[in-house]
């Protein structure tokens, strides 16, 4: 009998050990999630140090919805399946609060698609709860394995929410008009141009070596292409560093400039690296400095904030080698020659708006120096040199505090952004399209985004899928092209050979207009007749309440070069009888 008992009793517990067992099991894993997806954080999968509470070291984070937050520190992360249900665009965002440091201050967290780093993003403290987007992804079909806050990062971020749904793409319908109200007849034209390419197709392009590299071959990038593609660019980016009151000598830039928008009939950009001596307390205004004792990098002795007072010798200094920019515009206005100048470029550096992290002399005083170093430039350039012949553009990053160092919609007609392997981010022949839409939100949409500065040419295939309609491309010189290990040679034929890529061959001839008919004097609204509705067009302008999409071809009816009152009163003379005639007719 107790042999019996012992064998019930060893039964029932292996019964029960049994059922123990079963009852520990992990749970199955959670079915992936249908777009679109909007979940608390702490229904997802959770490791390495992601936790859910709802406080971190006893202080409380209210506001959270559900029942707390996910802390990820570390290397914690965050993990959903999603069902992709199409070939598409699609944006991940995230309710969170990232709560160390100061407001401003940001922590990296990173992103991976089924295995796949999607970048990393820069997650400022804003003092409470905050909406965040990890940008645009594109996703075949299928399932896709979300993590937020990849092992190696280092978050400290607190996570209530996560989303995911169809990307609301932009329109990257921008406005043709100039920011100079009175940019020269071929500038609008091209101005036409670009603005009528971006969003559907990408303008190739390429910067030559500058100061007699290459031995001297300017062409040697040029060839390069040429060789690899059967094609050359449509855009030649320029440097006009050698143009200064230091050691400046004639590169030949300026003529090969209009050599390549006149003969060639391709599309100039320019940016211009602006030395300083390195020493400029013992400086004295006017003297030669030898190249080797010159600089664009910060120096100690050069105060870039001293450039907006002019009582200064920096504002001084900056005089003269706006004074040596402007001969050269002049001369490329005056063969007209149009140019996408990107002055004063990276100003960011490492996105310290203090200007601690600048990797030039313009941005070291920080964001708000930068902004009103801009401003001084655009109005010395338009206002006092004359210079029209310019579509301006600049420099931005995607880091939280980017914005901060935009000089505002009126100065500013292209945004850019430099792609280089690593900083920040390894792209490869990624369309780089987090970049590119965070900027084109970033102006809300109104003004085109270009990839002013490269290594690695993003595969076409890449920006027709994913939207990334960069309005063009242009690798810096040597081995950032010429390198396989930046530039696959067949990738490049296929770049080039795209029927979404401009080159040199498929710019129209037209690009910069028919040089305008001399039409009828005083007729500002292309009627063919000069009558009060003219009169009162000009009065509108004179009083700045005009439109800056005015034709003023014909209005400077005194021949005297400018657009002003004299015109004007001419005008009414001629409407009330007293003349007969402009002094142009």
């Amino acid at each position: 009998m107790k042999r019996i008992l012992g064998r019930v009793m060893s039964l029932l517990t292996a019964v029960a050990l049994s059922c123990t067992v079963l009852t520990t099991v992990p749970s199955p894993v959670q079915a992936a999630y249908s777009v679109p997806v909007d979940v608390e954080a702490e229904d997802c999968a959770l490791s390495n140090g992601a936790t859910v509470t709802t406080n971190v070291y006893g202080t409380e984070y209210p506001g959270y919805s559900g029942d707390g937050f996910v802390w990820v520190s570390n290397a914690g992360t965050i993990t959903l399946e999603v069902t992709v249900p199409k070939s598409a665009m699609y944006e991940l965002k995230t309710r969170c609060w990232m709560y160390l440091g100061n407001l401003g201050e940001t922590r990296l967290q990173t992103v991976s698609i089924n295995g796949v780093s999607k970048g990393s993003f820069y997650i400022p403290n804003k003092g409470d709860w905050m909406d965040y987007s990890f940008g645009f992804f594109y996703l075949e079909a299928g399932t896709a394995k979300i993590e937020i806050g990849t092992s190696g990062s280092w978050g400290f971020i607190l996570y209530d929410k996560i989303s995911f749904d169809y990307a609301d793409m932009p329109d990257l319908n921008i406005e043709p008009t100039p920011c100079d109200s009175k940019a020269t007849h071929e500038t609008k034209s091209l101005m036409k141009y670009l603005t009528k390419v971006y969003g559907n197709h990408v303008i190739s392009g390429q910067q030559e070596i500058y100061g007699s590299g290459n031995n001297g071959d300017y062409e040697l990038e040029f060839n390069y292409i040429h060789d690899k593609t059967g094609k050359y660019p449509a855009i030649r980016g320029f440097d006009m560093m050698n143009y200064n009151p230091l050691y400046g000598w004639e590169d030949g830039t300026t003529d090969r400039m209009i050599e390549w928008v006149k003969e060639k009939g391709g599309i100039a950009t320019a940016c211009w690296h602006i030395n300083i001596p390195a020493d400029f307390t013992s400086y004295q205004l006017g003297e030669k400095v030898d190249w080797t004792k010159c600089t664009y990098k910060p120096t100690a002795s050069f105060k870039t904030a001293n450039c907006l007072d002019k009582t200064t010798k920096e504002y001084g200094y900056l005089m003269m080698a706006i004074d040596e920019l402007a001969k050269q515009l002049l001369i490329l206005q005056d063969a007209k020659v149009p140019v996408l100048f990107r002055p004063f470029h990276e100003a960011e550096g490492y996105n310290n708006t203090d200007g601690s992290g600048a990797w030039f002399w313009w941005g070291s005083s920080g964001a708000e120096v930068y902004k009103e170093l801009w401003k001084l430039l655009y109005t010395t350039l338009t206002e006092k040199y004359g210079i029209h012949n310019l579509i301006w553009e600049v420099n931005l990053y995607t880091y939280a505090n980017s914005l901060q160092w935009y000089p505002g919609d009126q100065y500013v007609d292209i945004v850019a952004y430099d792609k280089y392997e690593g900083s920040p981010y390894t792209w490869e022949t990624s369309a780089a399209t987090t970049a590119f839409l965070s900027l084109v939100n970033a102006t809300n949409d109104t003004k085109m985004v270009a990839m002013s500065e490269n290594d690695v040419i993003p595969d076409i295939k890449n920006i027709v899928n994913e939207g990334a309609w960069w309005l063009y491309f242009c690798p810096w010189y040597g081995d950032f092209l010429t390198s396989s290990r930046y530039n696959d040679p067949v990738l490049l034929k296929t770049i080039y050979n795209s029927e979404y890529v401009i080159t040199l061959d498929e710019l129209p001839k037209d690009i910069y207009g028919s040089a305008p008919s001399a039409g009828v004097a005083g007729d500002l609204n292309s009627d063919g007749v000069f009558d009060a509705i003219d009169f009162a067009l000009l009065k509108a302008f004179i009083l700045q309440l005009h439109n800056d999409s005015l034709d003023l071809t014909n209005a400077d009816v005194d021949g005297n070069g400018q657009i002003n009152a004299l015109d004007f009163a001419y005008m009414r003379q001629k409407l009330l009888g007293i003349i007969d005639k402009f002094p142009v007719e």
